[in-house]
């Protein structure tokens, strides 16, 4: 064991120095140009899924590299896995609407509030499990989500709801949050997610997870401020009467939503907006809120600031809940917000560093398609850009990229899938658990620490254990050289001459041939070459 990690970290010295710039380079011959075919079918399987399988690479070259990109564009074409089918149908909250998982999964503080209206005592035992079983929808929910970036035949939709998931995230456990969670999975992103810009903005803004997650839930028309079908200064109602039985009473304007709205779903931090826009905006959006008794997204007249707005130069005229359908038109059509949504997927998809050209010429696609999300990737996908030798493995996957491929790579079947979303948690990446608005970060910096890599490696032990216990380990283990299988397996495509010289070296140690597999196999999950996809 100490000579394997003494040999982890030896790895790691190699990665941390070339990962100290914006992004790592592919350290080979050759300089720029095109990529052979089978360096192409790896970078497709990497960047528009989460790894190859074995075989996947074979399978990409057969079917051609240009027929594979374009059918994963368009995921309703290919039939899905059915053992994964089977699987995510065990999750029966999966298929529950909001107001379903509210009255069926109270939080503890709705258990409690109903106990309080009934006039009994509370009942601790009950809120105790009531705040167990709150959690229920998303923990099935985080399982379905790994499960198909694992087994999924449709990555890049796989890649794409990620993408979104964090472009507009929501923290899971901030209050009723993780109830809203599984609609906004399902009916928000998922559906969106090659589509149209302006549907996904809006289905976003009406979603009850984005409106408790930012607050807007609770924002109300300023004192003094006219209010629907009220004369003006007629004021605010005492606190506590909304007029709505059963609703909390308004707290105020708040700008939250207003805010991350143009700097982080739409027109970036430059984009061009003042803080009387945010304050404009916030002011339009009142009454955009919950209905506490379902769960669903409801409009209230009587909370909304009826004065007209002007936001970037454009008067919004004062209709109720069309000033906020005004404000979002406005915004996914605005130049910045096509250059800031480009930029962030060249980042995602090509390079920590995005080429300004290519930003250029996404930005551009999405202007001319009107936000159209498949028009854009496909652009940015088949570009020389893409396929260059500065692009080629340059990107540090993110520890769900990291665990996916390695499980991927492997070929296990997980049947709990629970263990590796404790992993993801060890990894500092938890599913839905980022709590500031900006999400998880997709550079390299925020994941090549010391630390990180070395439970990284840590847990590179774990899976190849796991991984030599089934099929995989007798297949490896029959091969006429268990050490090249292994990197060919896990790192097709890459020269691995000095990994290989280290593996070996550090496999001799071992006396059993399973021993010396697993500890090739832990040394090139925690490689520096696996590390980069």
């Amino acid at each position: 064991m100490r000579r394997t990690m003494k040999t982890t970290v030896a790895l790691f010295a190699g990665l941390l120095q070339p990962l100290s710039g914006a992004a790592a380079t592919l350290q080979e011959a050759g300089g720029p140009g095109e990529l052979t075919q089978r360096q192409a079918a790896v970078q497709v399987l990497n960047r528009l899924g989460y790894g190859p399988r074995p075989g996947d690479v074979e399978r990409v070259m057969r079917m051609g590299i240009a027929a594979y990109v374009e059918a994963q564009l368009y995921p309703e074409s290919i039939r899905e896995n059915p053992e994964l089918e089977r699987r995510l149908a065990e999750y029966t909250t999966l298929a529950m609407s909001s107001t379903e998982l509210f009255l069926e999964y109270p939080t503890a503080q709705r258990a409690r509030a109903q106990m309080q209206r009934q006039g009994g005592a509370l009942d601790t035992a009950a809120l105790r499990m009531a705040a167990r079983r709150s959690f229920v929808p998303v923990q099935e929910l985080s399982q379905a989500r790994l499960a198909r970036a694992l087994y999924s035949e449709r990555q890049l939709e796989e890649v794409m709801v990620d993408f979104w998931l964090n472009h507009f995230n929501v923290y899971s456990r901030k209050g009723a949050v993780r109830l809203f969670l599984t609609e906004y999975e399902r009916d928000v992103i998922r559906r969106h997610a090659l589509g149209n810009f302006r549907d996904l903005l809006g289905s976003v803004a009406r979603s009850p997870a984005m409106l408790f997650y930012l607050d807007n839930w609770l924002s109300a028309a300023p004192e003094g401020a006219p209010r629907a079908g009220e004369p003006p200064n007629r004021g605010r109602r005492r606190a506590g009467d909304n007029g709505v039985p059963g609703q909390r009473r308004a707290a105020g304007l708040n700008e939250n939503y207003a805010r991350e709205l143009m700097e982080l779903h739409t027109l970036g931090v430059g984009g061009g907006y003042t803080q009387d826009d945010v304050e404009a905006v916030a002011r339009a959006f009142t009454g955009w809120t919950i209905d506490l008794r379902t769960g669903s997204f409801l409009f209230r007249p009587d909370l909304h600031d009826a004065t007209t707005q002007e936001v970037l130069g454009q008067e919004i005229d004062s209709r109720g809940i069309s000033e906020g359908e005004q404000i979002l038109d406005l915004l996914a059509r605005h130049p910045s917000t096509a250059r800031f949504i480009s930029e962030k997927l060249v980042r995602r998809f090509v390079s920590d560093d995005p080429p300004e050209a290519l930003v250029e010429r996404a930005a551009s696609t999405f202007r001319a398609s009107d936000g159209d999300v498949r028009e854009v990737v496909r652009l940015i996908v088949t570009s020389p850009e893409f396929f260059s030798r500065d692009a080629y493995r340059a990107k540090v996957k993110t520890p769900l990229e990291w665990l996916a491929s390695s499980a991927r790579g492997l070929d296990i079947e997980v049947r709990d899938l629970r263990p590796l979303l404790g992993a993801l948690r060890q990894l500092d990446q938890p599913l839905y658990g980022a709590e500031p608005p900006t999400g998880y970060p997709d550079v390299a910096e925020a994941w090549a620490s010391s630390g990180a890599l070395l439970t990284r490696a840590e847990m590179s032990q774990r899976l190849a254990r796991a991984g030599m216990r089934g099929p995989t380990g007798h297949r490896l283990l029959s091969g006429s050289d268990p050490v090249e299988d292994v990197l060919e397996r896990l790192l097709p495509g890459v020269e691995t001459d000095r990994l290989g010289t280290l593996i070996e070296s550090a496999a001799e140690g071992q006396d059993a041939p399973r021993k010396q597999l697993e500890t090739a196999v832990s040394l090139t999950l925690s490689s520096p070459e696996f590390q980069r996809r």
